[in-house]
């Protein structure tokens, strides 16, 4: 019997916590042939937890307690990292815990990997729950990663890892700062299954301009060297034009080397050491039990 483990950072939404425990309980009860961990990372929150029950279509809830806050990303880095030391199992699937990442998805998932239990899986977003606004600016985000890294990275933390896949990444540098973008530059062969983002639970969505662009520059950053060759061409193309367009064309130009200085500086996140000794950040293990 193959066992899944479901890895949810958490900081402060224990509402939205509980509620997502509830309804992946009812989505996993009719596969019988899978056994179900769940592992909640617990990123050093400054709102007591309320009191969980362990849901009874999986074997296990454990609650990992961070000494400091580290940050979503890096609570996924460290939950791989701790995984693939020290649990058996055959996929990790990765989830934010506030409801964005639809539930009901996980039978796809789990459907996908029936029928391809070799590859890992991806939620490639179809649609989005946000603003028109914010929608334009994710594909902004999504154009400019393209351009300038040559992969279309069309999802976000919501996925399904194989075990293999899972040793690939688990103490890569990039990892500590960019989930999707160490994804799509080591794991060669990736299903996909169609996603929607949902609404949170409770309360307005966390994701800030600035953690968008954080977000766009860390993935981006993975790539950083295909980066500086894109820009560096950025940069001569522009200067044929100079003559003809004058202040635009240096403009441009200015902007596309203070673009990769920004890419590098983000790239500085990228701490192979502080992803191999994650685990001194964890204070304490709570096994829920009933």
């Amino acid at each position: 019997m193959k066992k899944i483990v479901i890895l949810i950072p958490v900081f402060n939404d224990w509402d939205s916590l509980k509620k997502l425990i509830f309804e992946l309980n009812h989505c996993v009860a009719n596969f019988s042939d899978f056994l179900f961990d769940c592992i909640v990372i617990n990123d050093a929150s400054t709102i007591s937890k309320p009191k969980l029950e362990k849901p009874k279509n999986f074997t296990s809830l454990k609650i990992f307690n961070m000494k400091t806050n580290k940050g979503h990303a890096r609570c996924n880095a460290f939950g791989i990292n701790y995984i693939n030391k020290n649990f058996e199992f055959d996929y990790i699937i990765l989830m934010d815990g506030d409801g964005e990442d639809r539930p009901i998805e996980i039978k796809s998932f789990i459907n996908e990997i029936k029928k391809n239990p070799e590859n890992s899986i991806v939620a490639k977003r179809i649609k989005r729950s946000e603003g028109p606004f914010f929608r334009f600016l994710y594909i902004i985000h999504k154009l400019i990663t393209l351009v300038f890294t040559g992969k279309k990275i069309n999802f976000g933390n919501y996925s399904c890892l194989i075990k293999k896949d899972v040793q690939m990444i688990s103490d890569k540098a990039s990892l500590w700062s960019s989930y999707s973008g160490t994804v799509k530059k080591f794991l060669e062969h990736l299903g996909e299954i169609d996603s929607i983002r949902g609404e949170r639970y409770f309360g307005p969505s966390k994701m800030s301009l600035y953690k968008l662009v954080l977000h766009s520059f860390a993935i981006i950053a993975v790539f950083k060297y295909r980066a500086l060759t894109t820009s560096i061409l950025v940069v001569l193309a522009l200067s044929y034009f100079n003559s003809y367009l004058g202040f635009i064309s240096l403009f441009f130009q200015a902007g596309t080397v203070l673009f990769i200085v920004l890419i590098f500086l983000v790239s500085l996140r990228e701490k192979k050491q502080d992803l191999l000794n994650c685990q001194e950040n964890l204070k304490n293990i709570e096994e829920i039990s009933h």
